[in-house]
């Protein structure tokens, strides 16, 4: 899934999508089998090969001229655990991948469970050199605090406010809002789901 600067046109960078190929079902999206992985626990190996093929991915892109960030997303159940700083070094030392053109998104609820403990381990995979974002901005606890506490790079609108900025003027309100408070906090903004010209 491409993000594009919207001053230039030009692609600055890709999401990493996870699809099941099921033998018999054919092509699953993920709420059809996340919540399996996540209780089942195998959302951690799952999620290391995930930000091992991206890597891999945004190199052979960079390697033919393509500078492209490279986001994907990290469960909650794989922020819980110290394991994920492990997994992204890996990740990184064994592909060559820029660390910052690497972004870890992160649901806000993700970043509420025991807050202490989740500080920690980004101010860790800071040191990493990768960069941060707050996934579908504006749905879930949106605490304006931890915008101050976390080590967020980039925040991103979810596509319920964008959709919508069309046609209704308290979308429109909302996503401006949060681009100038982007502006403000120094925070590289994405608005997720731009698919038509009123939209951009």
């Amino acid at each position: 899934q491409p993000t594009i600067d919207l001053t230039t046109g030009i692609v600055i960078g890709v999401e990493a999508l996870l699809r099941w190929r099921h033998p018999e079902r054919g092509l699953i999206q993920p709420h059809g089998f996340i919540p399996a992985l996540e209780s089942s626990g195998l959302i951690v190996p799952v999620g290391e090969w995930v930000l091992h093929e991206a890597c891999r991915q945004g190199l052979e892109w960079h390697s033919k001229g393509h500078a492209m960030a490279m986001s994907v997303n990290v469960s909650a159940i794989q922020l819980q655990r110290d394991r994920i700083i492990d997994d992204v070094h890996g990740a990184l030392t064994t592909t060559g991948f820029e660390p910052s053109m690497l972004i870890l998104e992160l649901t806000e609820s993700t970043l509420m469970n025991d807050v202490e403990a989740t500080l920690a381990r980004l101010s860790l995979l800071k040191t990493l050199g990768v960069r941060l974002a707050i996934d579908d901005f504006g749905t879930g606890y949106s605490s304006l605090a931890y915008l101050r506490q976390f080590p967020i790079d980039v925040l991103k609108i979810d596509q319920s406010f964008v959709s919508g900025m069309a046609e209704t003027k308290e979308s429109a309100a909302i996503v401006h809002t949060l681009v100038q408070l982007g502006k403000v906090l120094g925070l590289t903004t994405v608005a997720e789901g731009g698919e038509r010209e009123e939209q951009r």
